[in-house]
């Protein structure tokens, strides 16, 4: 027996795991099976309505976009083999011949109209409708080219008809789609148990073919996505063999441990990804900008990713990944390095002077029950407690949790945006008036009208460069204001079993690997 002890920072956590037993190995699987570990279930897995991590991932695999992602955030051709923009308010998308949906049923222009109408209809209530505004009607004039006229100019049109926030569905698809999703993806939905798993098989017939594995590999034919919130049964199943892949849920003390696994193997890379803090700006205590900002000096976010992300994380600025396009310089931006004197100058500006014990105000973060997260918020609760801010910890199963943050019920959450932050428009989606859930993700309910007038301009710019300057004065006002604090950028950390290879990860920490890994 070979005992590891995973500790976190500070002593926050010490858990003994007694793994590498010989005997713990399960047994044989169907070779063409794979086990994956999510932390929950997806929200929904219609893309049309799922805005949630395991929702986007799960959901890729069963449906196509018009465009995809390429490595730089470039969007290249997918179900649309070309499009053209004959002027401003007018696209018009090519889409390929002869792809069907899973069920038999041909993919054509009349399901990418209905696709995308029935977000902005009222046919489906969701927070993805805000991105399609800009459209004023489609017109399919034959099978297989769709024409979208717009209200007004939208750049970000294209890139919310990319992978993970777009799928087509087949027309007169509604509001329950998502229990049984038909898509003409690599995957095929089997099966789906709250709290439990999801299961989906190999679609034969996709029409992008799938790779064929090297001599003596097995083609993945079956995935089964295991709900595992406790990130220690995680490490074990994986141990254990009795799962064969977890994508970003290991937390960082245990990755460090089961390295040194011979059975295991952790594929590590960049990750657009960001972690943030949001703040409920309509609460009486948070409405005060400087209280925020105190927040934000108390935080020492380098010490945090030293710690507990064992270094493999970026401190962010903004939003938007390292070297995007429109990201604002470093200088650009307020900064609120670690340092408790200032956030107690601020807090006393504010109103909220040290009371006898010390204490200033008191303020609740609301986590889901992942494990790293719970660790986060306690080391949060510790920083905070030297600017005399005593902070609640409330956690919750993520569904809950999920609830609470997209009904306003919350003083402070911490979550992580995937793939939405690869486009400046999440901007809009994320602090817009017009963004309020349910017509968007503005959460913590920021409003400021310059912002409000900034965003309409970005979208009406007729070059990059233009629409760069509107974003970086954005993300100017925002780094003042902090309606959110951008904290880092965690490593892509994908564990596997040896039986399982051919994984690369990508910055978009997508399940896109699933569609040409294999097995031995």
């Amino acid at each position: 027996m070979r005992r590891i002890r995973l500790r976190s920072v500070g002593g926050a956590l010490a858990v003994a795991l007694c793994l590498g037993l010989a005997g713990c190995r399960s047994a044989t699987k169907d070779p063409s099976t794979v086990v994956m570990i999510i932390e929950s279930s997806p929200n929904n897995l219609d893309l049309r309505q799922g805005t949630d991590a395991q929702s986007e991932r799960i959901g890729g695999l069963i449906f196509d976009a018009l465009v995809r992602k390429d490595d730089h955030y470039n969007l290249q051709p997918w179900l649309a083999t070309r499009w053209e923009q004959p002027d401003p308010l007018t696209w018009v998308f090519h889409l390929r011949d002869g792809v069907r949906f899973q069920d038999g049923r041909p993919l054509e222009a009349a399901d990418v109209a209905w696709t995308i109408r029935s977000m902005i209809d009222g046919t489906l209530i969701t927070a993805k409708g805000g991105a399609f505004a800009s459209i004023a009607r489609i017109d399919t004039p034959d099978r297989l080219t769709v024409v979208v006229h717009l209200k007004y100019p939208d750049p970000g049109l294209l890139f919310n008809l990319s992978d993970g926030l777009f799928g087509v569905v087949p027309r007169g698809a509604g509001r329950d789609f998502g229990l049984h999703p038909v898509g003409s993806g690599p995957y095929k939905f089997v099966s789906a148990v709250q709290d439990k798993d999801v299961i989906l098989e190999r679609n034969d017939q996709y029409w992008a073919g799938t790779p064929s594995p090297p001599p003596g590999g097995h083609r993945i034919e079956h995935v089964i996505f295991q709900v595992t919130p406790d990130t220690i049964t995680s490490a074990l199943e994986l141990r254990k063999g009795s799962a064969d892949l977890a994508s970003n849920v290991i937390t960082p003390d245990m990755i460090h441990e089961l390295e040194r696994d011979p059975s295991l193997k952790i594929e590590s890379g960049p990750n657009s990804a960001v972690m943030y803090m949001t703040f409920n700006v309509a609460d009486p205590v948070l409405r005060d900008k400087r209280v925020r900002q105190a927040v934000a000096c108390a935080l020492d976010r380098q010490a945090i990713v030293d710690a507990i992300w064992r270094g493999q994380a970026r401190l962010a600025n903004s939003l938007l990944p390292i070297g995007h396009w429109a990201a604002a310089s470093e200088d650009k931006l307020e900064q609120y390095p670690h340092d408790i004197a200032r956030a107690e100058r601020l807090l006393d500006a504010a109103g909220f002077p040290a009371g006898k014990d010390g204490v200033r105000l008191r303020l609740t973060i609301k986590t889901s029950t992942d494990e790293t997260t719970r660790l986060l918020a306690a080391v949060l609760q510790q920083q905070m407690r030297a600017a005399g801010i005593r902070l609640e910890i409330r956690s919750s199963e993520f569904g809950t949790f999920y609830s609470d943050v997209t009904h306003g019920a919350f003083q402070i959450y911490v979550l992580r945006w995937i793939g939405s932050n690869e486009d400046p428009d999440i901007f809009r989606y994320a602090y817009a008036s017009s963004s309020f859930p349910p017509k968007g993700a503005n959460r913590g309910h920021y409003s400021n009208p310059r912002v409000d007038a900034l965003l309409k301009a970005a979208a009406a710019g007729e070059s990059q460069a233009a629409r760069r300057v509107d974003y970086v004065e954005v993300q100017k006002i925002l780094s003042d204001e902090l309606p959110s604090i951008p904290l880092w950028y965690p490593n892509n950390e994908v564990v596997h079993t040896l039986r399982v290879e051919g994984v690369k990860t990508n910055t978009s920490g997508t399940f896109d690997f699933l569609r040409s890994a294999w097995v031995r």
